[in-house]
């Protein structure tokens, strides 16, 4: 019996060590990485354990990875992941000005409240041109949520707006909010957008959403073991890949997702005004 050689399918790397929906949502985000350089030193801003960075920039060491938790942090001590995993604030970053000549932060500035001296302080710590890839919800990711639509087909505005807000609220988020504001964030930081995009369709995210509660089992092992999946095997997972698949492979549209992919440049002086061009996705590949 013939097998196919999963080993470099972003997706199937993912789904062996996260659960479904959070796996689909790190794939995606990984296939940026294949297509936008990010040369060295480079500086990971909310590292956690350093498996998204592993996966996604497969065969590198990242320079620095800063984390407020040591919990997740030195897990990426102990796999090795960075030159210098550092437990940090965003917001005071214990680096020289014009120190990196990138950064990323994959899905995490949305768990920020005050998120400006952060945007600030990455600006001050790299170096001019330097490009700053961004991913976070946005502005659609409530309004996508089949929870919420569902209670506002029944007229029950109500229900629906507290669904969203425990649906925020569980995911950790602090801000969803629309690439208009995020080009006045970044330029007042001194950050000039290259390009961006949105990505995830409304039905990924519900294969998100219904995935939340059958991660429930996986939050679990993962308390009792430190593993989010205990069986990583292809027969065992080939029915999630199956219905996450198509999800993985569809185009992003240029008007509406429920993310937000940016990819921004350090200015050369700090008067930048807020511009927004046009979207443009990075193909599906």
């Amino acid at each position: 019996m013939m097998t196919t050689d999963t080993s470099d399918d972003l997706l199937w790397q993912q789904l062996k060590t996260l659960p479904a929906f959070r796996a689909l949502l790190r794939a995606v985000e990984a296939r940026f990485y294949e297509q936008i350089p990010l040369p060295d030193p480079i500086l990971d801003i909310g590292c956690g354990d350093g498996n998204f960075a592993q996966l996604a920039l497969p065969e590198r060491r990242i320079t620095a990875g800063i984390d407020p938790w040591w919990r997740p942090l030195n897990k990426a001590v102990k796999a090795g992941n960075y030159e210098l995993p550092i437990q940090a604030l965003g917001d005071y970053l214990p680096f020289p000005d014009n120190y990196f000549a990138s950064a990323f932060s994959n899905s995490v500035l949305e768990h920020i409240p005050d998120i400006q001296p952060v945007l600030n302080e990455i600006g001050r710590v790299l170096q001019p041109s330097a490009p700053f890839l961004i991913t976070t919800p946005s502005h659609y990711f409530t309004e996508f949520l089949g929870g919420g639509a569902f209670f506002d087909r029944l007229g029950l505005k109500g229900p629906a707006n507290r669904y969203r807000d425990f649906f925020n609220m569980i995911s950790r988020h602090a801000h969803t909010d629309s690439p208009e504001i995020w080009a006045t964030r970044l330029a007042e930081a001194g950050f000039v957008i290259e390009r961006w995009q949105y990505y995830f369709s409304r039905d990924a995210l519900r294969a998100l959403e219904i995935g939340h509660v059958q991660g429930l089992p996986a939050a679990m092992m993962h308390a009792l073991t430190g593993h989010w999946i205990v069986a990583p095997w292809e027969s065992s997972l080939r029915p999630t890949e199956r219905w996450v698949r198509p999800f993985f492979d569809e185009e992003p549209q240029p008007d509406s997702g429920a993310y937000l992919l940016f990819v921004a440049r350090k200015g050369y002086n700090s008067l930048v005004k807020p511009t927004l061009p046009p979207p443009d996705p990075l193909p599906v590949r």
